[in-house]
């Protein structure tokens, strides 16, 4: 499985305060929480996103609270995958839970830039920046990931099977 998308570029410590704010939390509603993804952080993000497009952040993304609306509005947003250098575990859990692919490449968050066109295979690990004509080599996603992946996350994957 492979993806590509433009790049949106993070430092250190993107809370999970950031990447939803506390103050849309009254809903559960993935798309009601991606109109509102990145928005303290990055006021553009909303309007920019495309289908596909990439996160590249440097340590710990996603530190915080726990909550699971960070990953969601995330997925919801229209981003194929998050690298980092590192991830807060909570964030590393809930993103798998719902099916947010992530990537933890120290190498890839400090080559890649905001802007850049990558491509990442999910089998291979590879992350590939196109612009910069550059790669770099990260975690392969196992078999059963990319499944969970592919059907939405943990609870659409535990529902399909027989």
């Amino acid at each position: 499985m492979k993806v590509s998308g433009s790049v949106f570029k993070y430092g250190d410590n993107v809370d999970t305060d950031v990447i939803i704010p506390a103050r849309y939390l009254n809903s559960s509603d993935p798309k009601e929480l991606a109109k509102h993804c990145m928005e303290d952080i990055d006021k553009e993000f909303v309007n920019k996103v495309k289908k596909g497009d990439i996160i590249v952040a440097e340590k710990n993304f996603g530190c915080g609270s726990s909550r699971e609306h960070a990953p969601i509005a995330i997925k919801e947003a229209g981003v194929s995958c998050v690298i980092a250098k590192t991830f807060a575990r909570i964030f590393y859990r809930n993103a798998i839970n719902i099916g947010l692919p992530i990537i933890e490449c120290k190498e890839a968050a400090e080559g890649i830039e905001a802007g850049d066109e990558v491509e990442i295979d999910f089998d291979s690990g590879m992350i590939y920046n196109k612009t910069k004509k550059t790669e770099f080599k990260g975690q392969a996603f196992p078999e059963f990931m990319q499944k969970l992946i592919s059907a939405g996350g943990l609870i659409p994957y535990i529902n399909g099977k027989e």
